[in-house]
């Protein structure tokens, strides 16, 4: 592993000769923390479900709201992860999960003069942060959404740090991605890949 700040940090698993921000579908897939069930379960083949399954369901239905150059694609709720496509068509904004407070503090602290320190801070941070418009932006906005409301709602959560994706090339390749999204909960029982906690990623 890379270290930031003397602090380890995940190794990119993603493709490094793809622009991320390109146009393309993307499917995506996002564990719990441990592989913990935090977002239902699944009876006889249906997906049930929890409070924190709802958000989840929720928040990915949102994102073309906040970023209107994004499609969604078959998605599905898992009871330890969550399968989606994303189809980007030109520049995407990003999901927010800020409070009016929170933005009310923003615009304050844009009329205050520049502390140097904070400039090279910033700076840091904005290289190393995954840049807007991109789907590590939308996907760490996503995740911060859910995360931000659970926690309000005292409701126990918890994401991976990472996630998978996969650069969707043609048309029989997203029907057959799209169909195994549609049938997961069905596989459910067979899935020994997303059932095993201890599965490392």
């Amino acid at each position: 592993m890379a270290k930031f700040q003397n602090k380890y940090r995940n190794e990119s698993a993603r493709a490094q000769w793809w622009n991320y921000g390109n146009e393309g579908a993307y499917f995506i897939t996002i564990c719990t923390k441990n592989r913990e069930r935090f977002f239902g379960e699944i009876i006889n083949g249906i997906m049930h479900l929890s409070h924190l399954g709802v958000l989840a369901d929720v928040f990915w239905h949102e994102i073309p709201h906040h970023s209107p150059n994004v499609k969604l694609g078959a998605f599905v709720v898992m009871p330890n992860h969550i399968h989606g496509i994303l189809i980007l068509n030109g520049n995407v904004g990003t999901l927010h999960a800020t409070s009016p407070r929170q933005r009310q503090q923003r615009q304050s602290s844009l009329s205050q003069p520049p502390n140097p320190e904070t400039i090279i801070k910033n700076q840091q941070m904005a290289n190393i942060s995954p840049q807007s418009g991109t789907v590590s932006a939308i996907i760490r906005a996503y995740k911060s959404a859910v995360t931000k409301h659970a926690n309000r709602l005292g409701i126990e959560n918890g994401w991976q740090p990472r996630f998978h994706d996969h650069i969707i090339r043609n048309d029989i390749e997203y029907q057959r991605i799209h169909n195994y999204i549609v049938n997961n909960p069905v596989k459910w029982e067979k899935d020994t890949l997303f059932k095993n906690k201890n599965y490392d990623e």
